[in-house]
């Protein structure tokens, strides 16, 4: 790690505590809307089926409005809740808009961020959407932190496309010998990653990879001990 001058990571998941803010965000919108389904219930089926429809469209295989809307249709069918199509694109709408309200960070964060800011040039490499995603990093107070911010959305593929590791490469001035890439999502982050020659760092929550040239890390502080 001695040649490493620059250090990628991914946002959601990964810094930004997403299932704690999104959680908060279908809060609010189900008191405004007076949904009437118990919040729980509704996360325990809606976040799985939010991870595949995300798998969709980071295979190009939907549109953004596609994963917006399905996401939610599928979940409240799924409870056989009845819900009008114009109150789901509603919700679709005030979702995205009261996410960025939200900005807990993951444990760890801020500590790691300030250890290595000092030693190495940080960035962000983020499949999620251009309109919200820069909004998260300056509510959640990191923006500062970060040198270059790439979305897919800017480069126009979503990782693990290498196009958008190539993108940040180029935008950030370093080869991928000089590189790490810090992420949660084994295949869009580490694979992608490592299809490009940068090393990468797996935030696992469940799960190490027993791929020896993957270091897996179960929380962020314990970075800190290879960079």
């Amino acid at each position: 790690m001695t040649e490493i001058t620059d250090v990628f990571f991914d946002l959601d998941h990964t810094l930004w505590d997403f299932d704690r803010n999104s959680g908060l965000t279908f809060k609010k919108i189900f008191q405004e809307q007076k949904i009437n389904l118990d919040l729980d219930d509704f996360l325990k089926v809606y976040e799985p089926i939010n991870l595949e429809y995300w798998r969709l469209y980071r295979d190009e295989k939907i549109e953004k409005e596609e994963l917006r809307y399905k996401r939610l249709k599928t979940t409240f069918d799924k409870l056989n809740y009845t819900i009008e199509d114009d109150l789901i694109d509603v919700i679709s709408e005030d979702y995205i808009n009261y996410l960025p309200l939200f900005n807990h960070l993951l444990d760890g964060t801020i500590e790691l961020l300030e250890y290595l800011k000092t030693k190495y040039r940080l960035h962000i490499i983020t499949n999620g959407f251009e309109e919200v995603q820069k909004i998260k990093l300056e509510k959640s107070q990191i923006n500062d932190y970060f040198q270059v911010v790439v979305t897919s959305e800017s480069v126009g593929v979503k990782k693990p496309n290498p196009k958008v590791f190539e993108f940040a490469l180029k935008e950030a001035k370093v080869s991928a010998e000089k590189a790490i890439m810090v992420g949660d999502s084994l295949e869009a982050d580490v694979l992608g990653a490592l299809a490009v020659g940068i090393s990468p760092i797996h935030l696992f929550k469940d799960t190490p990879s027993s791929d020896e040239r993957i270091i897996s890390v179960q929380s962020l502080l314990d970075i800190k001990q290879y960079l």
